[in-house]
């Protein structure tokens, strides 16, 4: 018995190490992005349900939202969007929506030099909740 206990918290923690954390792929057409500033999150009555950066490469700013596991897994799906913020104004033409969509990247945008964030939103309840990242100028 004493051994079970020993390896049940192991378990638990690898688990949790697993959970929640994205590991980005690269932005569409667009192998070299790197992530400039910090993250941002969406959250769902304080809890985290997404995590939204904002990535340079090619010439190009990018947003990238990813759906955290534990929200993805909600019956009834759910959908997810990535968007540049230009100069303090939403991108529409940027904006790229996912249905059932863990990794969504935005449109690249060539606004190396102006001010941007990257914005996210997940929904599938009935609500809409959003998250975005620092501004970088």
């Amino acid at each position: 018995m004493r051994k079970v206990m020993l390896f049940l918290p192991a378990v638990a923690l690898s688990a949790l190490a697993c959970v929640g954390t994205a590991q980005a792929e690269s932005a569409p057409g667009c192998e070299s992005t790197v992530q400039i500033g910090s993250t941002g999150y969406v959250k769902k009555n304080g809890t985290t349900i997404a995590s939204v950066k904002q990535f340079k490469g090619c010439g190009k700013n990018w947003a990238y939202t990813y759906v955290w596991d534990s929200y993805a897994a909600q019956p009834g799906g759910f959908s997810s969007s990535a968007a540049m913020v230009v100069n303090g104004d939403r991108d529409y033409g940027s904006n790229v929506n996912g249905r059932n969509k863990q990794h969504v990247w935005s449109k690249g945008t060539s606004t190396l030099t102006k001010c941007t964030r990257a914005y996210g939103e997940v929904w599938g309840d009935g609500n809409v909740y959003s998250g975005q990242t620092d501004e970088r100028c």
